[in-house]
């Protein structure tokens, strides 16, 4: 569902392509669909056979379960709605901070004994936030479950926030920060967000920086955590060797003394500013651009005909019409893509491309051109109906594993598209016709409308373009 935060693709190789480069892409692809296949056939019977059931606690929290008795484990995944977005004005990163917290001692266990002890238990536990959640993955075998579960509660209601542990975390962020800024792929999306989204809280660092990162205490730390980490704005999905009842227990054991209302600051509505290019200069041999424009919402109704839109755009490999004209017709970058990213408070359709400065302007110029045309015309028969199946096929391996279907289940939940989304999902893209697709496609691709970041040292870039120095 809903990734994370960005993730930059390989680096991007420009040279022109061999016949040899030409067809190991193919011989990749088809050892992938030999895989897939095989995949299929085991995975397709479980997606379908699934039964997800809503379970209630005795305390009134409510969770997603999928029992499967056959391995003794269970994955739990649970979010609270406000992630970095709730970090307070000059203090960026918190909610990054707190991630790395929560595992570093909680009640009468400093950092060491609580390491150690999750050790001995073959406990698996770890947070991450976005800009709107801040999410929790838990994993533990049937045996231990009781222990597990009991630092798993210390871990949400009791952390310590020990001055040595914070101060050994502190630098390990600063030190990931100065990496960072040497990074050019992510100093690209960065500048994209703050560009584009600018006076908005979706314009600051998740990350935070070297001056907000070092004024951060265990104070505020311990405040975020009191105003976000309630029952009204979480969400919870469990998958494994648990039945309903016991879960309604555990569900009250971990989550049962969080407050029962969260205190989130507002957050309105964005839309980014169109039309904007930057670029941020960097000793760099290759430029990076991170593209993109406004977007529909998650639960708008043409959502799901611009998902498919997306893959046949860009999301779809070497299936991709940007891949083809970029990468296959010109050689001009190694790899280009662009996918669709729902915030609450906003969406967008964002897409990378990476190559050598002097290929930098022609690569984005190609880029506008196959948005223009695709705007103009839509796809064609065939590349929808290779879209739907490539997208109805594969569904089901996002369920092979409980971990997966756990994660795949919080998505939902969080997105609030119904419990019964699973099931209906795959009609609802096979319903999708190709005049769908090229009414979206006219109002979603305004190749004058793209908001362009570029970190490097580009060549041929017009000398309008707002341009900075790069911080790294």
């Amino acid at each position: 569902m809903r990734p994370t935060r960005y993730i930059p693709r390989p680096t991007a190789r420009a040279v022109p392509l061999r016949d040899a480069d030409r067809l190991r892409p193919v011989y990749a692809i088809l050892a992938t669909v030999i895989v897939a296949l095989a995949l299929l056939v085991l995975t397709l019977q479980n997606a379908h056979a699934m039964k997800i059931q809503s379970v209630k606690s005795p305390g009134g929290i409510e969770a997603w379960l999928v029992e499967d008795h056959s391995v003794p484990l269970m994955a739990m995944r649970f979010g609270f709605r406000g992630g970095s977005t709730q970090d307070p004005e000059g203090k960026d990163g918190v909610a990054n901070f707190l991630t790395t917290m929560l595992d570093e001692g909680a009640g009468d266990l400093d950092s060491s004994a609580f390491q150690e002890r999750s050790e001995e238990l073959a406990m698996r536990m770890s947070f991450t936030d976005t800009r709107d959640a801040f999410y929790g993955n838990f994993e533990t075998l049937t045996e231990n479950r009781a222990a597990s579960v009991e630092l798993l509660r210390l871990a949400l209601t009791k952390p310590r926030f020990d001055a040595d542990a914070v101060d050994r975390m502190r630098k390990q962020l600063l030190a990931k920060l100065a990496f960072s800024a040497r990074d050019p792929n992510k100093v690209a999306a960065k500048e994209w967000y703050a560009t584009a989204f600018s006076g908005h809280v979706y314009a600051r660092s998740a990350e935070g920086d070297e001056k907000s990162i070092g004024s951060i205490t265990p104070a505020d730390l311990e405040a975020f955590r009191k105003r976000n980490f309630a029952r009204s704005n979480l969400s919870v999905t469990v998958v494994g060797d648990i039945d309903a009842a016991t879960l309604g227990k555990l569900l009250d054991e971990v989550f049962g003394d969080l407050p029962a209302k969260a205190e989130l600051f507002a957050v309105t509505k964005a839309q980014p500013k169109p039309g904007i290019e930057k670029v941020v200069d960097m000793a760099v041999p290759q430029s990076v651009a991170i593209f993109g424009v406004g977007a529909m919402a998650r639960k708008d109704p043409d959502f799901m005909p611009g998902f498919v839109l997306n893959h046949i755009l860009g999301g779809g490999g070497f299936a991709s019409q940007l891949m083809e004209e970029v990468r296959e017709k010109r050689g001009l970058a190694y790899s280009v893509y662009s996918y669709l990213q729902p915030e609450d408070h906003a969406s967008v359709l964002l897409g990378s491309v990476a190559t050598k400065n002097e290929s930098i302007a022609e690569s984005l110029t190609v880029i506008r051109d196959v948005l223009k045309r695709m705007a103009t015309n839509g796809p064609t028969e065939t590349e929808l109906a290779n879209a739907k199946s490539y997208l109805i096929g594969s569904y089901a391996l996002r369920f092979d594993t409980s971990a997966k279907i756990a994660s795949q289940l919080l998505g939902v939940q969080m997105e609030d598209l119904g419990i019964d989304y699973v099931e209906k999902r795959n009609a609802l893209i096979e319903a999708i016709s190709l005049d769908d697709v090229k009414r979206v496609a006219a109002k979603l691709l305004k190749p004058e409308e793209l908001i362009v970041t570029v970190v490097g040292q580009p060549q041929n870039m017009k000398p309008a373009l707002v341009r900075t120095q790069s911080g790294g």
